[in-house]
């Protein structure tokens, strides 16, 4: 039922750009958090602990990698793939937490303007690094999220981008508090926490969809239904359902043959069709049905 063609190399890929991020993110929080707690930068420090929150992304991220890759069994029977989805449901509601946590500091802070404390320089060209970094690493993960159409690894790329947004608005609150405006830097973070939780808000609804069954998107549904109509002996297709598991794709179809062939040959064009299917797309079963292109809708008359 599994299509083996290059899955070895996918997770070695994956949990590689995963431990170069993980290495990037235990560097930065810790460089953010102690320099904002020295500095003053109540934005820094948020900008920090959202660093942190990409390091605990990043552990979940390796474990859904490991945890997906095992075979099917007798309680799973269609594999682990699903843990892909699990996993960046849980990388959402991670973002969610995070964003609300740091919307509550901001607003604290807001609130009662005596507690605002004056801002280091040193805070902004620690920010300023924090933007570099995160930006190059977002790059490097989108582009092999890209190469390896996974959107486990797409999910935890945005969230090294949102790092890197982040640090941009915190820049802006140091900058506005080192020219006079002690409240800029609260309200940097107060916007921080605002785009955090919205990109929490849909990671999670997205893997909600996908959990769901979502199909795959029309371009990938009639690439799939051109490589079926492209196997000698297939005259039509339809009823072409897909849903997602994990990064991969699970596909029934009917297939429309003579119907004056025999059984084994009809049998012989669905194996081909199948192993067709299963080569050239992100396919790990496609379960056919054969339908006598005479009648098509025959499976579809009333009972009785």
């Amino acid at each position: 039922m599994r299509n083996d063609n290059g899955y070895h190399e996918r997770s070695a890929t994956a949990q590689k750009s995963t431990l170069i991020s993980a290495a990037v993110n235990i560097i930065l929080s810790f460089m953010q958090i102690l320099s904002g707690i020295f500095s003053g930068s109540q934005g820094l420090i948020a900008d920090g602990i959202h660093s942190l929150s990409d390091l605990v992304a990043d552990v979940v991220v390796l474990l859904a990698n490991k945890k997906s890759r095992k075979p099917s069994d007798s309680d799973h029977h269609y594999g682990h793939w699903r843990y892909e989805n699990g996993a960046s449901m849980i990388l959402g509601m991670m973002l969610v937490a995070v964003g609300l946590g740091m919307l509550w500091s901001a607003a604290g802070k807001l609130l009662h303007p005596a507690s605002l404390s004056e801002v280091h320089v040193t805070a902004l060209w620690v920010a300023l690094a924090a933007l570099a970094i995160k930006e190059t690493l977002f790059r490097y993960m989108r582009r092999v999220a890209i190469r390896l159409q996974s959107s486990l690894l797409m999910a935890n790329a945005w969230h090294a981008r949102s790092d890197a947004a982040s640090s941009v608005v915190v820049a802006i609150g140091i900058t506005g508090t080192l020219a006079g405006y002690p409240w800029f830097d609260p309200a940097a973070a107060l916007v921080v926490g605002l785009l955090i939780l919205r990109m929490g808000y849909s990671f999670a609804a997205d893997a909600m969809h996908d959990l769901m069954d979502r199909a795959v998107d029309e371009q990938e549904v009639a690439a799939i239904r051109a490589t079926l109509l492209e196997t000698p002996g297939v005259e039509n297709v339809h009823d072409l359902r897909t849903r997602k598991m994990g990064d991969m794709i699970v596909v029934d179809v009917h297939l429309e043959v003579d119907g004056t062939q025999t059984v084994e040959a009809g049998h012989s064009i669905a194996v081909a069709a199948r192993e067709r299917v299963m080569q050239r797309h992100r396919v790990i079963n496609l379960l056919t049905h054969i339908d006598p292109a005479q009648r098509p809708d025959l499976d579809h008359l009333p009972v009785g």
